[in-house]
Order: structure tokens, then C-alpha cells, then sequence
């Protein structure tokens, strides 16, 4: 027998109890014709990459299928007839994946996600008192970082004001200091 992934999308105004009833028969006709379904997974009602039958949503389920290519047939066929089914896709596999899907996997980390993380994911408000100024502690540090980098002082470009109009002395090679 060969190993199949097949997922379908279900319409929209249908219950999730009806997508997993429609499942449910899906899964008994590929047992009576010789096959078995591994797993099942229900994903949840999606938005749509573009319409489909005038809908933008869908119940997404997923069937790891391990039958021959006949049950499989049978499915698609009862598939095609069904209207509340609007989408469906079997893909031939070399092995079946254990475990969930890398969708539920996906759901699973984003559930577990700490919400006031803000946008980089960073603590809502730093534990710290320093005044909120975070563009100018940056600047700051950059400036500090690329002195000692340089070996230079912060101010050794720029001229001073007390030399800029102090006498200067003559030695007795004829220099100025």
C-alpha cells in the first residue's frame, strides 16, 4: 500500500461538528475499500489565498492516508460530490509523518507566545527606571564604542576653544608652540 496526505477544505457555514462528521465518512470509505487513516487533523476555519466558489473561508482538515491508490480514488470521487467540500488536494508521500503536523505545530508555538511582548518581542516596559530614552543610550553607547575602538578621545577632532585665540611663543628655532 502507499502512503497519501489529503486535505481538503470544507465551506464555511458548515459546523466544525459537520467537518468532522464529513471526516468521519471519509475515513470509512477508505477503510472499506482496503485502507486505513492514520491520523486526522482538524486546522480550523482559514481565509483563502482567493475565492472559491464565492467563499473566502474554509474548514481545513488533514487525512494521513496508508491505502492503495483504488481507496484513494473512492475518497476523491465521494470528495467531488459533496458540496460542502469546495477544495481538495492527495499528495503521494515516502513516509508518514509522526506526531502534528507542521501546522498544529505552528498553532501550538503562537499559542504559547507572551502577548505583551510588543512587536520584537522584547518586555512591555524594561525593568530598569532609565528614563525611556533608548535611541539616545544607543547613540551614546555607539559613540563610546567607536572611541575606545579608535584609541581617540570623543573630543580630539574638534578644536578648543581656549587654544583657538591664546598667544602663541616663539622658541629659539623659530616654532611656534
Amino acid at each position: 500500500m502507499s502512503f497519501y496526505e489529503s486535505v481538503y477544505i470544507a465551506r464555511p457555514d458548515i459546523s466544525a461538528a459537520q467537518v468532522e462528521a464529513l471526516t468521519q465518512s471519509l475515513t470509512g470509505i477508505v477503510e472499506e475499500n482496503g485502507g486505513k487513516v492514520t491520523k486526522t487533523e482538524y486546522w480550523g476555519v482559514k481565509s483563502l489565498a482567493y475565492r472559491i466558489k464565492k467563499n473566502r473561508k474554509g474548514h481545513y482538515s488533514l487525512l494521513n492516508l496508508d491505502a492503495p491508490p483504488a481507496a484513494l480514488k473512492e475518497m476523491e470521487r465521494n470528495m467531488r460530490l459533496s458540496e460542502d467540500v469546495i477544495r481538495y488536494m492527495s499528495v503521494r508521500v515516502d513516509q508518514l509523518e509522526e506526531g502534528p503536523s507542521i501546522v498544529m505545530q505552528n498553532k501550538s508555538s503562537r499559542d504559547g507566545r507572551n502577548r505583551g511582548a510588543g512587536f520584537r518581542g522584547g518586555a512591555a516596559k524594561k525593568a530598569d527606571n532609565s528614563g525611556g530614552n533608548e535611541k539616545a543610550d544607543r547613540q551614546a553607547a555607539n559613540v563610546k564604542a567607536r572611541t575606545e575602538a579608535d584609541g581617540a578621545q570623543p573630543d580630539a577632532g574638534k578644536p578648543q576653544a581656549e587654544t583657538a585665540g591664546a598667544p602663541t611663543e616663539t622658541t629659539e628655532a623659530g616654532t611656534e608652540t
